[in-house]
């Protein structure tokens, strides 16, 4: 019973720590934070990535998703407890995805939103990207 209960506050504590922040994607924001592009890669060679950005697809081309493939890449990337930012096309899956990852796994996620076409707009460059 202790064990359970010392579990549940361990568990409850990392949710409560957890956050999430929606930020308008400029390149100011990409400064000092890793981020993550969540898109397909036929969208990273249409239009490139952020440079040093970690390509990590979410949803593949038909809208299918595997969470736990997902989340072992992410972890290979990120600390649980430090502060990511997710990029999308447009900042719809950003958004869904960055809700999840802070309110049900406890990540701090920063959505970008806005995506690749608000920052391209802004006169943002991306890097080629090679696979």
């Amino acid at each position: 019973m202790l064990k359970k209960f010392i579990l549940s506050i361990v568990m409850l504590s990392s949710v409560l720590f957890a956050t999430v922040q929606h930020v308008q994607v400029t390149p100011e924001t990409l400064k000092d934070i890793k981020v993550i592009d969540i898109r397909t890669p036929g969208e990273w060679v249409q239009t490139g990535i952020v440079k040093g950005a970690y390509t990590i697809m979410f949803f593949d081309e038909k809208g299918q998703y595997d969470v736990d493939a997902f989340l072992k890449q992410l972890n290979r990337v990120v600390k649980k407890d430090e502060k990511f930012a997710l990029i999308c096309r447009t900042g719809s899956r950003t958004t869904m995805i960055s809700e999840f990852l802070a309110n049900k796994l406890g990540y701090n996620v920063v959505n970008l939103k806005g995506g690749m076409m608000h920052l391209m707009a802004q006169g943002y460059k991306p890097t080629v990207y090679k696979k």
